[in-house]
């Protein structure tokens, strides 16, 4: 059995951050009398089942260019390492997208009276479309991933596609207000991937990888930094300020204080000059954002 194999290849220190537009997007559905836990289940599941699917796509993808080697920064992948060979990791990218597939159908069909027909088809290519993205970004030829337009997709899939898109499936049309935490959750999302490109800038350049990070450099990148995290924070604070003054709930302000931390995080990343050393920055982000939704969520429906 290769259970650990597997386990490892998932990455599932990244999963947290994955399902935390659901989790902002549900807690507004919830306050609105529109909790369907049927719906919650399922988007949770069809969201991390796209997580794993892209963390061994990137297994994958980066074997296959060399970008995996000796000179990689950070945790060793399962191809890599010899652990799962290529061609179990594709069986293991089609069984999971399968999985997936049929978690995100079951999610469209269990909302169905809350969607209209032209919404419910939107939804079923939504769905592909996800799939797609998560193998392509490392995957093929023409992986985007290697082109530099990873961040513009963070912040689409996690950000907007995910609080807007599970807010809807509650029954519920757009919202503006929604929007602001859905920019929050895409720039704290792309932080985390750009911590990850700045970790890996050396290596990316050597390996043909042109991330953003590569094009831009990686001072620069440490000011791009800057625009994510307080790009997102600013939307994050304003929407947090406007439901305490229309609610009166205080308890909301407790999701203010892990944003807090990620100003003193911002601090670190501008003094590590050596790019390894940002490894252990990411799951920082990543964990800080996702206690931002929970502690959103929950303290919005106390």
């Amino acid at each position: 059995m290769k259970i650990k194999a597997w386990l490892n290849a998932a990455r599932l220190r990244t999963l947290p951050l994955s399902v935390s537009g659901i989790i902002v997007g549900s807690g507004l559905a919830a306050v609105l009398d529109k909790w369907d836990g049927r719906i919650f289940s399922l988007a949770m599941f069809t969201t991390i089942g796209f997580q794993v699917i892209s963390n061994f796509a990137n297994d994958l993808g980066d074997s296959q260019k060399g970008t995996d080697n000796a000179n990689r920064v950070g945790p060793a992948r399962a191809i890599q390492s010899g652990l799962l060979s290529q061609t179990e990791m594709k069986r293991g990218i089609f069984m999971t997208a399968l999985a997936s597939m049929i978690s995100a159908i079951s999610l469209i069909y269990v909302s169905a009276d809350n969607l209209s027909s032209q919404a419910l088809f939107f939804y079923l290519v939504l769905a592909g479309l996800c799939v797609l993205a998560a193998i392509t970004y490392t995957v093929g030829k023409n992986a985007y991933g290697y082109r530099g337009f990873g961040d513009v997709m963070v912040f689409m899939f996690f950000g907007l596609v995910s609080v807007l898109g599970v807010f809807q499936l509650y029954g519920l049309s757009f919202e503006w207000l929604v929007l602001f935490p859905a920019i929050t959750i895409g720039l704290w999302s792309t932080a985390v991937l750009n911590l990850n490109n700045l970790r890996d800038i050396e290596n990316d350049r050597r390996s043909n990888k042109n991330t953003f990070i590569v094009k831009l450099g990686f001072r620069k990148g440490k000011f791009y930094h800057a625009f994510l995290i307080v790009g997102g924070a600013l939307p994050w604070w304003t929407t947090v300020i406007l439901l305490v003054k229309l609610s009166g709930n205080v308890f909301l302000l407790l999701s203010l204080v892990p944003s807090i931390f990620l100003f003193l995080h911002l601090k670190k990343v501008f003094l590590t000059e050596e790019p390894a050393l940002l490894d252990g920055e990411l799951k920082k982000v990543a964990l800080l954002t996702f206690f931002s939704a929970l502690l959103f969520a929950l303290s919005l429906n106390y």
